[in-house]
């Protein structure tokens, strides 16, 4: 579903990883609010050691579940949000997120705030009966994730590029792809329509009625966390406006 992730450097000691990765890189009291990873495993650790911030800060959730999808790896995230903290399960391969929160709540809070606190592998899996789920799910709290990658993608904190979709690139809709149940305003059905029919890069994207640079990343990121972006190295169209995703 999604291409695999490259590490930017073996990893030699995997135990030796997983402690730097624990310890944040740090010796001071901001070990005790960094996001602790030892208990991934050391591909998922490198894949999310690319989003370390050289300022300190957290991890952004969006970084999260990119990462738990292209390992579709079941994480247990532990989230603070303005005068809360909560947990969201993500399951990518079944496709579902869990919360003792309503996920429908977490959405319309404010995503630009929500800071990952804590990473761990889930400890449990959803029901596998298919009609308990539908008939029973959101009393369980369950819900489907599409929807939640798409709002944090799209409202949450990063507002750049994911690494996977910057460089040299230009960009388009995957053939068929079904987008149906996504909340998408106008301006972005239009968008989306447009990008089913030609290759644009993000310059281009960018300029489209309704749509700014940041608009145009953060669709992008929300498509490809739909799998529903076709990402070209070698297009005509490809230029180098999206080396901006490796920043914050």
């Amino acid at each position: 579903m999604f291409p695999s992730t490259q590490p930017l450097q073996p990893a030699s000691d995997p135990r030796g990883l997983r402690a730097a990765m624990a310890a944040g890189g740090r010796g001071d009291a901001a070990d005790a609010s960094a996001t602790h990873l030892s208990s991934l495993s050391p591909s998922m650790l490198q894949d999310l050691m690319r989003f370390e911030k050289r300022d300190g800060d957290r991890r952004e959730l969006l970084e999260v579940l990119a990462a738990g999808m292209r390992h579709t790896q079941p994480l247990a995230i532990r989230l603070e949000a303005p005068g809360q903290e909560m947990t969201l399960s993500v399951y990518p391969s079944d496709g579902l997120v869990h919360s003792q929160q309503p996920v429908a709540e977490f959405l319309g809070s404010d995503l630009s705030r929500v800071q990952v606190l804590h990473v761990q592998p889930a400890l449990s899996r959803p029901p596998r009966d298919a009609a308990l789920l539908a008939r029973m799910g959101q009393t369980l709290g369950y819900a489907p994730l599409g929807p939640v990658l798409w709002a944090v993608a799209l409202t949450g904190a990063r507002s750049a590029l994911l690494p996977e979709l910057a460089g040299q690139a230009a960009y388009r809709v995957a053939p068929g792809v079904n987008l149906g149940g996504l909340p998408m305003p106008r301006v972005l059905a239009a968008c989306v329509q447009r990008l089913r029919r030609q290759t644009s890069n993000l310059r281009e994207i960018a300029d489209w009625p309704g749509l700014s640079r940041e608009g145009a990343m953060r669709l992008l990121n929300a498509l490809y966390l739909q799998s529903a972006l076709i990402v070209s190295r070698s297009h005509p169209a490809a230029t180098n406006e999206g080396w901006e995703g490796y920043q914050r």
